[in-house]
């Protein structure tokens, strides 16, 4: 990887070596889960719009129907082989998206997205240099991104290290059974626990998805 958070495809954090040590040594859970998945890494795929536009029209419906609806839409807006652009989106009539599958809302929230995007509101050259806050609250301005879509982008696209995202129910659980014996778990005390692996929050996060879903999670 050429330097962190780059969002080549296919590229893994130059820091997960550094952080899977430091996160043994501190940590007892950590110890014993990170060897469980050898060379398993997080990778970033695809570009920023690309994976906005995935992570809004996968809502709230099953992996395999988002997948349906996702080949679709990119056939109507340059063909699945062809990265996905703002103006083509904005080319379409919301009722075209619709024949994709989509639904009103997520139609509109992906010509949002776009138009965003389009006319520059976010700022995706300078993410590099923002803090972690600053690229949430760009995103959250958006239609249909809310705080974890958020979070989940700044973990799998930009691949930013100390993300810890607290409304994740899959955090919730890893930390219950590792952790509490499976009691349940407050934010508060994810968020205490969660102290303790800084500065490499999101890889302890990673592995405990991984905990209770062995195939990693792509975006």
């Amino acid at each position: 990887m050429a330097s962190k958070g780059s969002n080549a495809a296919g590229v893994t954090p130059e820091y997960w070596d550094d952080a899977c040590k430091h996160l043994a040594k501190r940590d007892r859970v950590m110890k014993k889960l990170i060897p469980q998945f050898g060379e398993a890494r997080l990778q970033s795929r695809g570009d920023a719009f690309t994976t906005l536009a995935r992570s809004i029209v996968g809502q709230q419906i099953s992996v395999k129907a988002a997948q349906s609806v996702w080949d679709k839409f990119a056939a109507l807006v340059g063909g699945p082989s062809h990265r996905l652009s703002p103006a083509a989106v904005l080319a379409l009539e919301g009722l075209t998206l619709r024949t994709a599958g989509l639904s009103a809302r997520k139609a509109e929230y992906l010509v949002d997205l776009a138009r965003h995007f389009d006319d520059g509101t976010v700022h995706v050259r300078q993410w590099q240099q923002m803090d972690d806050e600053a690229i949430i609250d760009e995103l959250v301005a958006i239609r249909g991104i809310g705080r974890w879509t958020a979070e989940m982008f700044l973990i799998f696209h930009l691949m930013r290290p100390n993300v810890l995202p607290l409304d994740d129910l899959g955090l919730l659980k890893g930390i219950s059974l590792s952790y509490f014996s499976g009691e349940p778990v407050s934010r508060a005390e994810a968020r205490e626990l969660g102290e303790g692996w800084a500065p490499y929050r999101s890889v302890a996060t990673w592995y405990l998805w991984r905990s209770l879903d062995p195939l990693p999670v792509e975006y």
